[in-house]
């Protein structure tokens, strides 16, 4: 069987795997996620989503790696994961009662048979108008400090949202629907699960 490894920590992106029935492991990438400016938040989730698949498939060149990267986007800034409470608060008040955009870079990469695929998915949220003690009182789950833009939408971020344009599963961090299309490119059929790899 076709070894399929998830180069990420995330929590919520294995969660979304598993929900799919995908077979895989789990190898978090050692690349340092450095933004550059001068790229652009879409190149950038993709050229990041890029080094940590191909990171990983260095010592895994057989497999089909899966890196992903994600932004959240308002008003011109990049939010990433807030350092404190502090932080999210001022992520928070600056996403109330406005459109933000998140921006998912996926990549599947086989280094065996140098064939890599990627997407730049973007889906747009609007919030609700919130008040100082909805945020302080959101903040109080302890939900936004390991989140781009200090909210997770799957759990009580949810009562945050007024609403989404796009892809769900992209904000909660994987855009599924473009899984079958991109792993399709490599001999792997999500849904009927036969596997067609071709010898390298």
């Amino acid at each position: 069987m076709q070894q399929i490894i998830l180069a990420s920590a995330s929590p919520r992106r294995e969660y979304l795997l598993k929900q799919i029935g995908l077979d895989f492991q789990v190898i978090p990438s050692c690349v340092e996620e450095v933004v550059d400016p001068g790229l652009g938040p879409h190149k950038n989730v993709l050229e990041l989503a890029n080094l940590k698949a191909c990171s990983v498939s260095s010592c895994y060149p057989e497999a089909i790696v899966l890196g992903a990267d994600t932004a959240v986007c308002c008003e011109g800034q990049v939010l990433g994961k807030p350092r404190d409470d502090k932080d999210a608060y001022q992520m928070l008040k600056l996403l109330s009662g406005r459109t933000h955009e998140v921006i998912s870079g996926v990549v599947l990469h086989q280094e065996i048979r140098k064939l890599t695929k990627g997407e730049v998915v973007s889906t747009k949220v609007r919030f609700r108008q919130l008040n100082d003690e909805e945020i302080a009182g959101y903040i109080s789950t302890g939900e936004s400090l390991d989140k781009a833009g200090a909210y997770g939408i799957q759990g009580f971020g949810a009562l945050l949202v007024a609403e989404i344009k796009g892809c769900y599963f992209n904000v909660v961090g994987l855009p599924l629907s473009r899984l079958p299309e991109m792993f399709r490119e490599f001999g792997v059929d999500l849904l009927c699960r036969r596997e067609n790899i071709a010898s390298p």
